[in-house]
């Protein structure tokens, strides 16, 4: 056995778990024809508007992350950085927090969608977005880590959480949502 494959194969842990949350969350999803049993928000006129207005935050926080990943990668270059770890820190959590809230109402309130691309591809990235987040999580607590391994896992979440937010807030602003 050569040393490569013996120094990654720890990658099938994170891998198998992140992959087993996103299939669950897509059977539960499709089996779950969605209750649309959600509470209104005061200001808002239905809960896909609120949906919007919170995925368009999680875009916000989600560039913010981008860019702190680029300046602590060194491919953007800032006078001090001591500040960067802990406001990417942070903006992934507040992204992440504000990102199950939508999830759930998505899988909860409406379930796993299929009826046309853009609702197929939208529901496959959420739920892919939530077992890559796992697998993202999970390879981040590993010592000794290989130095492509996190930007793959962080890019990769990043392009399912853009997907899922063009795919659905996108949608929302450019069409004026559902008619």
């Amino acid at each position: 056995m050569s040393e490569a494959p013996a120094k990654t194969s720890w990658l099938v842990g994170p891998i198998l778990l992140g992959g087993l949350l996103s299939v669950a969350m897509g059977v539960y999803g499709v089996g779950h024809k969605g209750k649309s049993v959600v509470l209104g928000v005061s200001g808002f006129e239905n809960l896909a508007r609120v949906k919007a207005w919170l995925a368009a935050a999680v875009a916000v926080l989600v560039v913010v992350q981008l860019l702190t990943a680029l300046i602590m990668y060194g491919k953007l270059r800032v006078a001090s950085s001591s500040w960067v770890g802990p406001v990417h820190r942070w903006s992934g959590r507040l992204a992440f927090f504000t990102a199950v809230v939508i999830g759930v109402y998505c899988l909860y309130g409406v379930g796993f969608q299929y009826h046309n691309l853009r609702a197929a591809v939208h529901s496959t990235a959420g739920c892919l977005f939530f077992g890559g987040f796992v697998i993202k999580m999970l390879v981040l607590t590993k010592p000794g880590l290989k130095g492509w391994i996190l930007p793959v896992a962080g890019g990769t979440v990043f392009t399912l959480l853009a997907t899922a937010i063009a795919t659905s807030a996108g949608w929302y602003v450019l069409t004026g949502g559902p008619h």
